[in-house]
Parts: C-alpha cells; sequence; structure tokens
C-alpha cells in the first residue's frame, strides 16, 4: 500500500510525442497529477480524460503537471487521444501490469468486447488517480476497482488551492500502534 509523505514508485513510460516520462524528473513546482485509466475499450475513461484535458491550464496555473496513462499499446493510446481531442494532456501507454500492481491498481481480465465494441486486453489496470509531490511523495491517492465512481478533477483543483493556501499537508500518513 502506498503511503502519503512517503516515496512513491518510480514511473516511466513512454508517451505520445514527448518521448520517456520520467516522473522523478517531470514534475511540475507543485507536483504531477498521475492518472492511470483502463484503456481505450472503456467509454467512462474516455469521458474522464475529455474532463482532465479541459482542466490541464488549471493544474498548470498552480504549478501541477499532468499524465494520463494505461496499459494499453501505442496505438490504443493513440486512438484513445484521438478519441478525446487530446491537444494537452500528455499520455503515457505500455505501462507493465507489474508497475501497476506497485503503485496498487487492480488488474482486471477480459470480457471480451465492451458497450462501445472494443476489445479488451486479456489484462489490464483498473483506474487510479494520484497527487505525487515534487519529491515523489504521495500527496493523494484514490484507487477504483471499477470503472464507476470517479475523483472529479474540478474538486481536486479546488482542494488544491485550499491546499496551497493552507500549506495543508498529506493526510493518512499514520503507522503506528491502534
Amino acid at each position: 500500500m502506498l503511503m502519503p509523505r512517503q516515496k512513491t514508485p518510480d514511473l516511466s513510460v513512454q508517451t505520445l510525442g514527448n518521448g520517456v516520462f520520467n516522473l522523478s524528473e517531470a514534475q511540475g513546482e507543485r507536483g504531477t497529477v498521475v492518472c492511470f485509466y483502463r484503456g481505450l475499450h472503456c467509454p467512462i475513461c474516455a469521458n474522464y480524460l475529455k474532463d482532465l484535458e479541459s482542466r490541464i491550464d488549471d493544474f498548470a496555473e498552480r504549478g501541477v503537471s499532468v499524465i494520463a496513462l494505461s496499459t494499453d499499446t501505442e496505438e490504443r493510446a493513440r486512438a484513445m487521444a484521438d478519441k478525446i481531442g487530446a491537444s494537452k494532456l500528455q499520455i503515457g501507454y505500455g505501462l507493465s501490469l507489474e508497475k501497476a500492481r506497485e503503485w496498487g491498481l487492480y488488474i482486471s481480465t477480459s470480457r471480451g468486447k465492451t458497450s462501445i465494441d472494443i476489445e479488451e486486453p486479456a489484462l489490464f489496470s483498473e483506474p487510479g488517480l494520484f497527487l505525487v509531490s515534487p519529491g515523489q511523495t504521495l500527496y493523494y491517492g484514490s484507487v477504483q476497482t471499477m470503472p464507476f465512481v470517479r475523483p472529479h478533477f474540478a474538486e481536486l483543483v479546488s482542494a488544491l488551492d485550499f491546499a496551497i493556501k493552507t500549506d495543508y499537508p498529506a493526510r493518512g500518513e499514520y503507522q503506528g500502534a491502534l
């Protein structure tokens, strides 16, 4: 389990048009939003990523960089970028299932074609959203076992405003006796 205020796993993936993304090197002044999505086969992911694309400037104004990534191949990642009209959102691909699990993501097996008639990969990760501090420590994290009920990016932007204004620390860090 990832712990707030502790170092996150390293993360290095290929991106569409931006070379290799390395979390340890490519951070905004106040950190990085790392959005793991299920893949091209997921219609909910497409809508979620459209919303994220529309908020890239909001995050940038707060000194936060953003990447969305999945276990999809380059071809499927490019198809997703085209589908959502991505022009600002950095999209990574080829995330290994081992790395997904290291980040605490759940892994699912294929159920065949989805409601949008796209085949699911044999294995893929479920969604997760993280805000990683500039020192590569976990500030915020959320993982899902299903494609439904994800954190809203507008709320994350508002939370950033509060955290910046009040110097609010990452919470959930206690590991002592209960």
